[in-house]
This record gives C-alpha cells, structure tokens and sequence, in this order.
C-alpha cells in the first residue's frame, strides 16, 4: 500500500502576540498619577464613605456659579439611586469632595461611576469643550467612628475656608460655602450667614447610616467659623 503523505511545516517567522504576562505590560501611570490603580477596602453598609475626586489641570475653576448650577441641576436625579446616596458635598477649584453612602463595594462603584459622568458633561457643557475632566481614579477614605465622621463632615462642608487661609494666610469670613451642601446641614451650632430659599429642590438626601445621622454628635456640633486641617 502507498505511504500516505506527510505534511510538511513552513519555517515561517513567528508573529508578535498581544496579551499575557511580561515585563513592561499594562497601561502606563499619566504624569499626576494620585491615586494608584489597587484593589480597594472592602466597604460595610453601616459605614459612610469621604470621597475626592480631582479634575484635570488646564480646566477652569469649577467654583463659578454657572458651573454649580450645572452640577445641582445633575446631581438631584442621582442623588438616591437605590443602595447609593449622596449625603453632603462640597466643589473646589480642581477638585469636589462628597460625603456618600453604600450598601457595598459595588454599588459605591456603580455610584461614582455615574457621578463622575455627571460632573464631566456638566464641566464639559458649561467650559464648551470635549474630551475627559477627571484626573485619575477617586480616593475613597471610609469612615468608621463617630470622631472620623465629625472630622469628614467639617473639612468637606468648610473646606473653602481651609483654601482660604492657605491662600491668604488670614482667617476667613464665617459664611456659608454656596458651592457646598451646608444650606441642608442640619448639625451647625450656630446658623450660617447665608440659606437658598426653602422652595429649592436637595440634590441630596439625609443620611440613614447611624454614624452620619447621629453618632458623630459625640463630639459637638460644627462651628462655622471652624477652619479644617488648622
């Protein structure tokens, strides 16, 4: 019987292959890298969370009021999305600090997904341009005793007054933030200069978490006149 045929191989040169484990893999870290790209904590519902996020450099301030408008108008459909809530907030020149509550890991992530989204076609309708706002990737810091609650409360709601004397090196007028939450604070000492009409609609909601509704009164009301970090 004929020997059937033998296939012959083509000495060919080998392609380059993508993906898999080798040295210099993965995305590179942009020039301001922050927040280092790890496996975050895992997150309890009883605790709430302090979250910072930080736009790019080059964008204009985000502290002017058309820009604030903005982001209310977006923020109060998103303020409760089921197991996410938005409980206090506060905008900087380059960057916004929120004080938020989750069920989980998970649907803190869902959360600020949408909420970076939002802030992004705000600043990218108000400022007329294209292209991605925030810078990297948020930091989280969970809060876990009434002390550390207080302490995120205070530098989110007064973290105006905190730039204020790093900037000028005196101290700052005692008036309320426009740019924050504080109109819907209801754990001031005294009441602040300023209140938005009763009629404007929240674009936040109040806390249910024991350590944000009540345990953080441990440790006094918050003065107005506090500078955060001083």
């Amino acid at each position: 019987m004929p020997k059937p045929p033998r296939q012959l191989a083509l000495d060919l040169p080998a392609s380059p292959r993508w993906g898999g484990l080798r040295k210099g893999a993965g995305r590179k870290p942009g020039p301001c890298r922050r927040d280092p790209h790890r496996r975050r904590p895992p997150l309890a519902s009883r605790f709430p969370c302090h979250v910072t996020l930080r736009i790019r450099r080059g964008l204009p301030s985000l502290r002017k009021r058309c820009f604030v408008q903005e982001l209310r108008r977006r923020l109060r459909p998103a303020r409760e999305r089921g197991p996410f809530r938005i409980v206090h907030y506060s905008i900087q020149a380059d960057h916004l600090h929120l004080i938020v509550e989750a069920t989980g890991s998970r649907d803190l992530a869902c959360g600020m997904k949408s909420i970076g989204a939002r802030i992004a076609r705000a600043a990218n309708r108000v400022f007329a341009r294209r292209g991605p706002v925030l810078a990297d990737r948020y930091h989280l810091h969970i809060l876990r005793t009434p002390l550390e609650v207080r302490r995120a409360l205070a530098y989110v709601l007064l973290n105006a007054r905190k730039h204020w004397r790093q900037r000028f090196g005196l101290a700052p007028p005692v008036r309320l933030d426009e740019a924050s939450s504080g109109q819907w604070f209801d754990g001031w000492r005294r009441e602040p200069a300023s209140r938005e009409p009763p009629d404007v609609p929240r674009e936040v909601v109040q806390p249910r978490t024991w350590l944000l509704s009540t345990g953080w009164r441990r440790h006094g009301l918050i003065d107005p006149a506090e500078v955060p970090g001083s």
